[in-house]
């Protein structure tokens, strides 16, 4: 990987990491939960974990793919999915 495609990632994880502590988090949080992101790779996936309640949630898939993934991916174009890694 160049530096340019290193600062790039870099970029997109501190638009993805903004967007989840301004939009994802206050929501989740009315619920015990919220969400930590882990990584982003080259290829636009963003890796979460889901933290409290929503960890152990039976929706918790409802959740990460309706609103945490489709939230960054309204705000951060270059986002193609996000998986939650094991808790």
């Amino acid at each position: 990987m160049s530096a340019n495609e290193d600062t790039a990632n870099e970029g997109v994880a501190d638009r993805v990491r903004a967007v989840i502590e301004k939009q994802v988090n206050p929501r989740l949080r009315w619920e015990g939960g919220h969400v930590e992101l882990i990584s982003v790779n080259d290829g636009g996936t963003v890796n979460v974990r889901l933290v409290g309640s929503c960890a152990t949630c039976p929706f918790r898939q409802l959740t990460l793919v309706n609103f945490v993934e489709s939230t960054i991916k309204e705000n951060v174009p270059e986002v193609k999915s996000v998986v939650a890694a094991p808790s």
